[in-house]
């Protein structure tokens, strides 16, 4: 939820001069758009905006400025997406009426797979999840990807109904497997005032990925390789989990290569520019991504969000680099094969 009560006193505007594709003329231009928007008027923003999360991260008071521009994005219908595709989508990723229980025990932890358990089951085997009890599926999907399609509504409708399948199936704690299902308990629940239960907790899969690593050091060989970080958009809410990915590059053997479009200011994956009617900016962002990977000697691009792989991955196998899920990675300083 947007909270105003900072904004009178920030002077650089941040949520929107740094941003990467709306360009303003000065600092007062972008203000008087804000301001706009904090009065609930139409606003450029809402149009120009891309959907890529990183206002909230460059907000200084943690005013969350993406809930309000998603907010009126909604309200002025400002992105355009054609609506068969909006409401076919709301539709196919929708909870089921009724819950299909589990046996799980709930003093362990409970490894959400999301919507996507099937289609990412490559990058869940080994002996990193081989112990993992785990429930999938759309009962336990956030929903957070329609932020993209300027549907906020549409989350917090659902999040009750997936808060209470938590409840019903006793999970405690619950690792996620993707930046956003742990966005949306560890930052957009608490913003939003969306009650959790008092005995559950998530946990990044980073952190589980570090703690098992810890717990098997004996076990790891070092890669000795150079890799780019691709950080997905909603790992912007949550910016503290992206240590994660420096101590286990560290425990692995592996070095993230300090590039432009990394850490505050990385660069989205740009795959969904194209229904938003950028293709040619689409293909601009995703040739100076990969091109600054290239310039800073990276051997193979990394990610947490399978969608990222999707939209950047052939375009950077053109270009020498292989394509990993950072648990692959894990898996082959295991010793693990791939194959």
């Amino acid at each position: 939820m947007f909270d105003s009560s900072h904004c009178a006193d920030c002077e650089k505007v941040d949520c929107l001069t740094r941003c990467q594709w709306i360009e303003f003329k000065d600092i007062e231009e972008a203000r008087a758009e804000k301001n706009k928007m904090i009065k609930g008027e139409k606003s450029r923003v809402l149009s120009e905006c891309l959907t890529c999360f990183a206002c909230d991260e460059y907000c200084p008071y943690e005013s969350h400025p993406f809930d309000l521009i998603t907010e009126l994005q909604e309200k002025y219908n400002s992105l355009g997406i054609n609506p068969t595709i909006l409401e076919n989508t709301i539709k196919r990723y929708a909870p089921h009426a009724e819950l299909r229980l589990k046996e799980i025990d709930p003093n362990k932890p409970v490894l959400n797979k999301c919507a996507f358990g099937k289609t990412d089951i490559k990058h869940m085997q080994g002996q990193l999840y081989e112990n993992l009890q785990y429930v999938s599926g759309l009962d336990f999907f956030c929903n957070l990807m329609y932020h993209h399609y300027a549907r906020d509504s549409i989350i917090k409708e659902r999040a009750p109904i997936i808060i209470e399948n938590i409840k019903k199936q006793g999970i405690k704690e619950m690792i996620c497997y993707h930046d956003e299902c742990y966005g949306f308990y560890a930052s957009y629940c608490p913003r939003n005032n969306i009650e959790l239960p008092p005995d559950f907790k998530p946990i990044h899969i980073y952190e589980y990925f570090y703690n098992y690593l810890k717990e098997h050091e004996s076990d790891i060989k070092k890669l000795n390789m150079k890799i780019a970080y691709q950080r997905s958009c909603s790992n912007r809410f949550i910016p503290e989990s992206d240590e994660f990915v420096d101590k286990i590059c560290e425990l692995i053997g592996v070095e993230r290569v300090e590039r432009k479009y990394d850490r505050e200011d990385a660069m989205c994956c740009a795959g969904l520019f194209s229904s938003l009617g950028k293709k040619t900016l689409m293909r601009k962002t995703q040739n100076d991504n990969v091109n600054d990977m290239l310039d800073h000697g990276a051997e193979a691009c990394v990610y947490n969000c399978p969608m990222c792989m999707e939209s950047l991955g052939s375009k950077t196998g053109r270009k020498g680099l292989k394509n990993y899920i950072l648990s692959d990675l894990c898996r082959m300083a295991l010793g693990e094969s791939l194959e």
